[in-house]
Formats: structure tokens, sequence, C-alpha cells
């Protein structure tokens, strides 16, 4: 992130942020055009409208999937001619972000709260809500401070609450902290944990959008997703697309960022496409300690591992797919060439396991098998067939077989680690024990 003042013409997402000075306050957040988004959407368009400037600038969401939010909004009935009873709408932010090196909407929601504010305002009177939820995991302590504030503030001046800006809509926000899961990152098992229940995922159909918080029509967005709808308002679907400076056919800017052994680990904003070389080399100086680069993960934990050879890829969401792997949440996670894919991935599917919500069996089994196996192989002990067994719990585990993307997503890293760097698995298993029967 870096200084403030930069020009929203060019920045949607940082523009208003000073790391110098801290978060904005509503006159400071005003002053460099704050809220001139929101009140364009309610001076100047219907709901549809905004609906459909969101849709010309092909937004797809930031939280990992890649939906076109256009659509995701298009799903609401928005009248009695598509099943609207005019009831209660909602709008829920996913603000959980528990994705492994994945920090991104932290940095929106401490030292931009009130864009946060300014855009569930904003995709409120798209969709028709009349309370929004900002579902905030508990570690983010700064966070909910900031974003309560805001909220209050934005409640003194008229822009929550009744007869918003005097166009007779009425809308308030809350902010709302889990008790810390990795699951609340699926959309039904952060609805149920709003509503008090136990975070287990929902079957889908019916999908949120016609049945989601209190049975009631609701949309979940991501924190980054979100803050781009000001700007969109604002500037058009054109302008957001221009941003990528044709890079890619996605629309706009994005929160790229970088963890694991680089020289400056971080978060940039940059045009939606840019290389991982770029990233990585330029942005966050490259391997610490004149290491060469062994494997990058794209977006989190949950995605496969790609090689060097893949760096010069435009980071986004179709590329990376072709690629073998997911974009996700588009902050890399590098390995050198001196740590161990086996230690690595036992890392990660350890995190899996233990959030895991139980729900279905592949899942609540399958995943601390693999762990036992993947500690086994680490210290040297594996057993003949072991690497077999893996394998095959990638495809059990895998789409499909399970009641949510939990598993799925756990099984990438692995999958991916077992076919470019199985020399690393074959060397853990002891030469001396005894061939392991393995169903096929």
């Amino acid at each position: 992130m870096s200084a403030a003042k930069k020009s929203l013409d060019t920045h949607p997402l940082t523009y208003s942020i000073d790391t110098a000075r801290g978060p904005l306050d509503l006159k400071a957040y005003e002053a460099v055009g704050g809220y001139q988004g929101l009140r364009k959407a309610i001076k100047e368009f219907t709901p549809q409208e905004v609906q459909a400037r969101v849709r010309e600038a092909n937004l797809r969401g930031r939280g990992g999937a890649g939906f076109p939010t256009g659509i995701k909004w298009g799903l609401v009935p928005m009248g009695p001619a598509q099943g609207y009873d005019g009831g209660a709408k909602y709008l829920v932010c996913n603000a959980d972000e528990m994705e492994p090196g994945t920090f991104k909407d932290r940095l929106l929601m401490e030292d931009a709260p009130h864009l946060m504010v300014e855009s569930m305002i904003a995709a409120a009177y798209a969709i028709g809500a009349c309370t929004g939820y900002i579902f905030l995991r508990g570690e983010y302590v700064v966070s909910a401070r900031n974003l309560n504030r805001a909220l209050a503030e934005a409640r003194a001046a008229g822009l929550l609450g009744k007869n918003i800006l005097g166009s007779g809509w009425d809308y308030d926000c809350f902010v709302h902290t889990g008790a810390g899961r990795y699951i609340c990152g699926e959309e039904t098992a952060l609805i149920n944990s709003l509503e008090g229940r136990r975070a287990n995922p929902r079957a889908k159909p019916p999908f949120p959008q016609i049945s989601g918080l209190w049975g009631r029509p609701t949309v979940v967005n991501n924190v980054e997703t979100l803050c781009n709808i000001p700007s969109i308002v604002l500037n058009g679907g054109e302008w957001f697309k221009g941003l990528s400076q044709g890079k890619t056919k996605d629309g706009g800017t994005k929160l790229y960022g970088c963890s694991g052994r680089a020289n400056k680990p971080g978060c940039w904003e940059l045009p939606f496409g840019t290389t991982t070389r770029e990233l990585l080399e330029v942005h966050a100086g490259g391997m610490k300690g004149g290491k060469k680069l062994k494997a990058w993960l794209p977006g989190g934990a949950s995605t496969d591992f790609l090689l060097p050879e893949h760096l010069d890829l435009p980071m986004d969401f179709d590329t990376i797919s072709k690629a073998g792997s997911r974009m996700g949440t588009g902050l890399i996670t590098v390995v050198a060439e001196d740590q161990s894919m086996v230690s690595a991935v036992r890392n990660l599917e350890e995190f899996f396991s233990r959030e895991s919500c139980g729900w279905c069996t592949p899942c609540r089994d399958g995943l601390p098998w693999s762990v036992r196996i993947l500690r086994a192989i680490e210290t040297g002990e594996g057993r003949p067939g072991d690497i077999e067994k893996l394998v095959r719990l990638t495809r059990d585990l895998g789409p499909g077989r399970t009641f949510c993307a939990h598993a799925p997503g756990a099984m990438e890293p692995l999958q991916s680690a077992i076919k470019y760097f199985r020399d690393e698995f074959e060397r853990g298993i002891r030469a001396s024990a005894a061939p392991a029967a393995v169903q096929a």
C-alpha cells in the first residue's frame, strides 16, 4: 500500500490510504473523493442501473472463485415479476480472510474503513438490501475498531439509517465478529454462523441470493470485491476495464501480494494481469538470500503449486487455471530451493485438517489420514505404497466427492507437490519396509 491522495482515477482501492497517518476519518475521506460514488448511485441511478454498471465493468469476485459480481447480483429478485415479496434482503461482506498467505482485506479495512462502509452502502442500494453485516474474523481487532468508528461517523452524517441522502431508502450496517473458523469463508457456512448456528455449509440450491440469511435473499461478497463498487459507479464500466491496461480481459486493478522467502513481502495494487515475475522480482525484491525459486502458490494455501517456468503468465483467473492451478486470492507464496516440499505440504494439510468442520466423512477422516502419511514420509518413516495412498486421497477428496470445497481445496497443493516433486516424497520411504497393500 502506498501514500495518500492517489488519484481515484487510477487507484480505486488504495487512493485514500495514508499508512503514515492512519485511517482517514469521514471529513478527510470525503476530501479525497469519498462517498461521491454513493451519492451518484442514489441520486442518478436506479438499483438496476447500478447492477448494469457493475456487469459492464466485468468485476470478478476477488475472494478466490472469480465469479462475476454483476451476475451474482442479478440473481437477487428485484420486483414482483421475479418473485420478490417486498420483505427483507441482506448484504453480507465476507471479511473472515483465514486463507493462509492472504492479508489484503485486512489492509483495506484497517487503513480505509470508510471505503468499506461506502462500498457496503452502494452495493446494498444496488440489490435493495435493508441491512448489511460485515462478518469479520475475531482476530482482526484493529479492523473491527476502525470499521465501527467509520460506521458511527457515517450514521451521524445521514449516510446510514433512515432516508439515506433523502432517497426514502432505509439501510443500516453492522460489524459481526466470528469465532475464527476457516470454513466460514464458504458463504453458506458463514450465513449459518451469522445466524448463531454451527458453521457447516448448506446444500445448494437454493442459493443465498434466493434463500440466504434467515431464509431471505442475501448476497455475500468479499471485501476487495465490494471496495471496487464506488469507483465503478463514479467512473463507469469501460473506465474500470481500462485499468488492466490490456493485460487481461478481466477488468480493474488487483491487490496482489507476496509472502514466503521473498526479500520484501507485501501487498500492492497493480493492473489485473500483472505477471508473477514482476510481482516477485520488482515489487517483492526477489528471493531472500539469493536463493532460487523452487515453486509458488498463486493465491493462498488451497491452490496448486506452480513452477518458475510459469512466472511470466499473467495473474488472472483464466490463465492460471489453464496452467493447472487457480489464481485464488492473488497473494502468492514462494518456496525456495532449499525448502522441503514434503514439509511445506504437511504444514498446509495440518491446517486444513484442523479447520475441517467435520460435516462429511471424506473431509473429516481423509485429511487427518493425509497428515499421518506425510509426517511419516517427512521423517523418513514412510512405507512403500504411501505415495499411492496420497494420490488416491487427492481423488477421493476431490471435487464432487465432498459436501463443500474445503477438502478439494486442501488436495490442490498436495496433488501438485506430488506431480512436480515426487522424488522428494520417494526419499522419505523406508527401503526395508514391507510393501503395503493398496486398493486400486
